[in-house]
């Protein structure tokens, strides 16, 4: 435990000592009334400034949090203030609190922000579109609070003075405050969990014992037998000692986990603030119909039920229009979830042909094989036999373009092949000039072209050719789709390395333009891909150690791929390693 809070316990400890000591020691006078009221004057001091720890913003990572603390703190300032009032009257100026008092209002309300501060239900988390409705609830609820008072008690205070009326609706209404508060706490408690049912549990023990013991002293006085410094403010000192020892134990709690908001509390909160408004109508035609009232009570009572129902009914046309506003954002939300679901159904079920295709293209490669093998083989006898050199030459073209045509079916085998990925040491510009022969029949087709450039010297990488490959097929894939074929129609790929990193480059071939600037692509996070093949992609050379990145300009989109090199053995063992741990989290990630 902290010593700032032993150092609190034990000033509260103290004060309620010292207030045990005056009723059992002290006989009844001014000089015991003067102790009591600045020992519990003391208290109430104590208590209010052990609230303000726990307004620090380390302590309310939720604005939630930080206004159920300041509330309570409010809650106790009142208390404080009218406790203030008190020994004005009877320590500064010797005499007795006059009947009624006007500063009874203060006690009343103290209670107030502290139900409020429980509604805020800081141990749920919302958006923040349900925490603007729920402090609407909250400001209907607390308005009806304050009509409850003036309703009931001021009439009997100002308007047609009744000293025994004003007491007993005042002792109603503050008892079912009370009342009110105590429920609240004891279901909080029962539904909250960790740290906050602690707390929960430990405001209920002490606001059970101070409601319990201000009723006994309430019967105390109405038996004449109450008197400041009494036997009877023993248990109230106690229990505001209590109240003053739960946020100091709070110091102690883990209060930041909170747990998903219910919809079924919302409802009931929502349909008491509906309650307390009709409330009004109720209460309005009490007063007319009650032959028993004065005059002037009637119409005081009439004229604040009409002004707080105007009050209330704004609060609630306000609160429907949030609502309004709450339930077109969660359409609009749930249409578009719908059409991104649709979508990316479509995008699921070409993959499906594309993974078919690629299986039919496998087979097929391997049928095409044979006759190939068979025709390279009588064109290579043909060339060695004695025909003419015209017949020879013709040959000699045709076992060209055989192996051309067994060059493209192997690409297609290796594009095609569905295997675990295989880290080795891979010549970029080999996987460069497959993807350009695979590309090259489409571009021909377009009116276009493709340009390499590769650099001749370019260090190996320790890669899966296969994976590498469809990255390759993609990237060139996006740019041949952003060609403008009237204009520039000249698909660019290059290599080249920097230090340790090897560079290709894909993108529309045009020497006016100016130099790129490329920007990095993350497969999770804020610059994550707009399509779910590109974040693949991306995905797949992140695991290889490498990047991906992107430039847009007018005219000139182009994609960078960045990988590492593999130049000794302890590089390629620790990138394998790396590309390893890369695909058991990627395998988590996305099981």
């Amino acid at each position: 435990m902290a010593a700032r809070t032993k150092l609190w316990l034990s000033l509260l400890t103290a004060l309620v000592l010292a207030q045990v000591g005056a009723s059992l020691l002290m006989s009844r006078g001014s000089a015991l009334t003067i102790a009591s009221d600045l020992i519990q004057g003391c208290l109430l001091l104590v208590a209010t400034a052990a609230f303000l720890p726990n307004l620090s913003r380390s302590r309310c990572p939720t604005l939630q949090i930080r206004l159920f603390w300041s509330l309570m703190t409010a809650g106790m300032f009142f208390w404080l203030t009218y406790q203030g009032m008190w020994n004005y009257f009877e320590v500064f100026k010797r005499q007795d609190v006059p009947d009624p008092f006007l500063g009874d209002v203060v006690l009343f309300l103290h209670l107030v922000p502290m139900i409020a501060a429980l509604a805020v239900l800081p141990h749920l988390r919302e958006d923040d579109g349900d925490q603007r409705i729920r402090m609407l609830d909250f400001t209907l609820l607390l308005t009806w609070w304050v009509f409850v008072y003036v309703y009931a008690v001021i009439p009997w205070q100002t308007v047609y003075v009744d000293e025994a009326t004003y007491s007993a609706n005042f002792n109603f209404a503050y008892l079912t405050e009370k009342i009110v508060l105590l429920v609240s706490l004891a279901v909080l408690a029962y539904t909250a969990r960790d740290g906050w049912r602690q707390l929960y549990g430990q405001l209920l023990g002490a606001s059970a014992l101070y409601a319990s013991s201000s009723y006994v002293a309430n019967w105390a006085i109405g038996h004449k037998l109450y008197y400041s410094g009494s036997l009877y403010d023993i248990p109230l000192t106690v229990s505001i000692a209590w109240i003053a020892s739960t946020p100091l134990l709070a110091l102690r709690l883990d209060l930041s986990g909170v747990k998903p908001s219910r919809p079924q509390l919302g409802i009931w909160i929502t349909r008491l603030s509906m309650l307390s408004l009709f409330s009004l109508v109720w209460a309005t035609l009490h007063s007319e119909l009650d032959a028993s009232l004065p005059p002037v009570v009637k119409g005081f009572r009439v004229t604040v039920s009409l002004l707080t129902m105007v009050l209330m009914g704004v609060l609630v046309f306000w609160r429907q229009r949030l609502l309004r506003d709450a339930l077109s954002e969660f359409l609009d939300g749930s249409r578009r979830s719908v059409d991104d679901l649709k979508d990316l159904q479509s995008k699921l079920i070409q993959s499906e042909k594309l993974a078919s295709l690629g299986q039919l293209v496998g087979g097929a490669a391997h049928e095409i094989n044979n006759p190939l093998t068979a025709m390279l083989g009588y064109s290579e006898l043909l060339s060695a036999s004695t025909l003419p050199a015209e017949e020879q030459l013709q040959a000699a073209q045709v076992g060209e373009q055989v192996r051309r045509t067994t060059a493209l079916v192997a690409s297609l085998l290796t594009f095609a092949r569905q295997a675990p990925a295989q880290l080795v040491a891979v010549d970029v510009n080999s996987v460069i000039q497959t993807t350009a022969r695979l590309l090259s029949p489409q571009m021909e087709a377009d009116g276009g072209s493709i340009r390499v450039e590769v650099s001749p010297a370019l260090p190996l990488v320790l890669a899966d050719s296969n994976q590498i490959l469809h990255v390759c097929m993609h990237l060139a894939g996006q740019i041949r789709s952003h060609l403008n074929h009237e204009t520039h129609s000249t698909l660019f790929v290059g290599t080249h390395s920097i230090g340790d990193v090897v560079l290709v480059e894909f993108s529309c071939y045009d020497p006016s333009l100016p130099p790129l600037a490329f920007s990095a692509l993350s497969s999770e996070g804020e610059n994550k891909p707009s399509t779910l093949s590109l974040s693949a992609c991306c995905r797949i050379v992140e695991e290889h150690g490498g990047r991906l990145l992107y430039s847009s300009n007018p005219g000139n989109t182009s994609y960078r791929m960045e990988l590492r090199t593999a130049t000794d053995a302890a590089n390629r063992s620790s990138y394998a390693a790396f590309s390893a741990q890369g695909r058991a989290a990627a395998r988590g990630t996305s099981s």
